[in-house]
Parts: C-alpha cells; sequence; structure tokens
C-alpha cells in the first residue's frame, strides 16, 4: 500500500511538471476538496461496516478513550517539540502531528496552504506507518500490548491491524480498532484546527 501511494505521488509531481497545464491550476482547490470528501465517505463506511463495534466497546467500557486520546496527545506533544528543534512553526507542527499517521488526507488538507508542507505530512505520515509495522511486534514483546497501539495512530483501524493482532490478541485488537477510528475521526478536525489556531 505505501509503495502505490508513494508512486502515485511521483506519478503526479511528473504529470504536474510536464503535462497538467498552467490554467488548471485554479481548479486544484475544488478537486482536492472532492477527493477529501470522498474519502471520508469511504472511511464512513468501513466504519458502518462493524455492525457489533458498539457493542464490543460497551462490553469493554469507555474508558478504553484514554487510549487514543494519550496517543494523540503524545503524537502532537512529539511534533511540537520536533518542529521546535527544526523551526518550524507550532501550528504547523501540531499540524502534522494531527495526521496521526493518516498521510492522504494530512497531506491533502496541508497542501491546501503550500506544497511544501503537504509534503512534509505525507513524508512523516508515510514513515509513522512504516515504523509502526516494523516496531509493533518488538513493543508488544518487550513494552507492552496497549503500547504497540500507540505507533500505528490513525492505521491502527486498517493497515496495521493485522500486525496489531497478531503481536497481542483479540481484546487489544478491538481497542485497536477503536483507536484508529477515534484517531481518524480527530483528523480531519484538529489538522485545519491548528493550521487556523495556533499561530
Amino acid at each position: 500500500m505505501t509503495f502505490k501511494i508513494m508512486l502515485s505521488v511521483v506519478l503526479g509531481i511528473a504529470l504536474g511538471v510536464s503535462v497538467f497545464p498552467q490554467n488548471m491550476e485554479i481548479y486544484m482547490g475544488t478537486m482536492i476538496d472532492i477527493g477529501l470528501c470522498l474519502l471520508l465517505f469511504f472511511v464512513g463506511i468501513d466504519i458502518g461496516k462493524q455492525g457489533d463495534l458498539f457493542k464490543k466497546i460497551k462490553k469493554i467500557g469507555f474508558k478504553v478513550l484514554w487510549v487514543p486520546f494519550m496517543v494523540a496527545i503524545g503524537s502532537i506533544t512529539g511534533t511540537i517539540f520536533g518542529g521546535i528543534l527544526l523551526k518550524i512553526p507550532i501550528n504547523q507542527a501540531a499540524a502534522i502531528g494531527a495526521g496521526f499517521g493518516w498521510y492522504s488526507l494530512s497531506a491533502i488538507e496541508l497542501s491546501k496552504h503550500s506544497a511544501e508542507l503537504g509534503a512534509l505530512a505525507f513524508i512523516t505520515n508515510v514513515s509513522r506507518e512504516v515504523i509502526a509495522i516494523i516496531s509493533i511486534p518488538f513493543i508488544a514483546k518487550y513494552i507492552g500490548k496497549l503500547e504497540a497501539i500507540a505507533p500505528a495512530g490513525a492505521t491502527a483501524m486498517d493497515t496495521t491491524l493485522p500486525i496489531i493482532a497478531k503481536s497481542t490478541d483479540g481484546n487489544v485488537a478491538m481497542i485497536s480498532f477503536l483507536t484508529g477510528v477515534v484517531l481518524s475521526a480527530l483528523v480531519p478536525i484538529l489538522v485545519p484546527t491548528f493550521m487556523m489556531v495556533l499561530k
């Protein structure tokens, strides 16, 4: 999946440089908005297909919501500190961290502000997913099962879920799915909010 995304970006750059007409630039914002709405629509369908999700959540208890919120706080705090070291404005660093590994959505949203910021969000969040895929089994074995959810971020509900399930157990996999759902729901709220509020 990551290879396909990277290939799409490279193809997009090549087409933008060589083929894409200059006068089409004015429509890019509208096309991005349409793509973003379609992306969120299909994520909603994916969540809706989990019919017994709410029964399982009720059984586990709503205290499990601490997991996604702590992952969110840690992700945003970490990128703010990284942004300070790299001299990136706090609002931009926080917005990149609020992508929670969802590279397509955060990159699209931040590319509305600048191509460089969108590219940085894309690279940061793809790197997070790759690091998660590599580190989850080690974290589950040597640190803790719940802690293995943290590197996955929003991908805990889809691409990294099989790795988490294999490295932990069914209950942690359910919490992982819930964490991914909550973080995925927060991305389209937090990313634009940080860009507007923290300046």
